[in-house]
């Protein structure tokens, strides 16, 4: 009887990870964007569920140490993708705001950073809890990546490139 039940385990925990596998990685739609807004460093406002280019949302905290080591390579493909897609950096309700605004101060990357004082972004895009954790948006409003974790750097850029072929 053991042994079936282990069987049956096995099964199950093969069978999540598979689900989880193919959410995260080969799906193209992990379901609609949130319909909410946020102002870009220009003053544009994106409308998250309709954004006309691709958007990379990622939810960082300045205490959190995996945010602060992927920021430099973010900076990188922002700067090589340029305006092909658009980088949005939400910091989290509990992080200070004179802590956030030293950090973006002393760290002038080339994105934009937005603070959900509210907490009202991070409950949109499923409550959001750890960081760092990042959505990219297609140009029609479908979530097509998700991770809890740092980001897979050349996975994302491939998926912007074919989002948005240069003319």
């Amino acid at each position: 009887m053991q042994n079936i039940g282990s069987k049956i385990f096995t099964v199950f925990i093969i069978g999540l990870l598979g689900t989880l596998l193919y959410l995260t990685v080969f799906s193209d739609g992990l379901g609609q964007a949130p319909s909410v807004s946020v102002k870009t460093s220009q003053g544009q406002t994106i409308q998250l569920d309709k954004p006309l280019k691709p958007v990379l949302v990622n939810f960082w905290a300045t205490s959190c140490p995996g945010c602060i080591k992927e920021m430099p390579e973010m900076a990188k493909m922002k700067q090589a993708l340029g305006d092909r897609f658009e980088l949005v950096a939400i910091s989290m309700q509990y992080d200070p705001k004179e802590q956030v605004e030293k950090f973006i101060a002393n760290n002038p990357y080339p994105f934009t950073f937005v603070m959900d004082s509210d907490g009202k972004l991070a409950k949109a895009f499923g409550d959001v809890l750890l960081t760092p954790t990042s959505f990219l948006i297609a140009p029609n409003g479908r979530i097509v990546y998700q991770i809890v974790g740092e980001l897979q750097f050349e996975q994302v850029a491939e998926r912007i490139k074919r989002m948005s072929p240069q003319l």
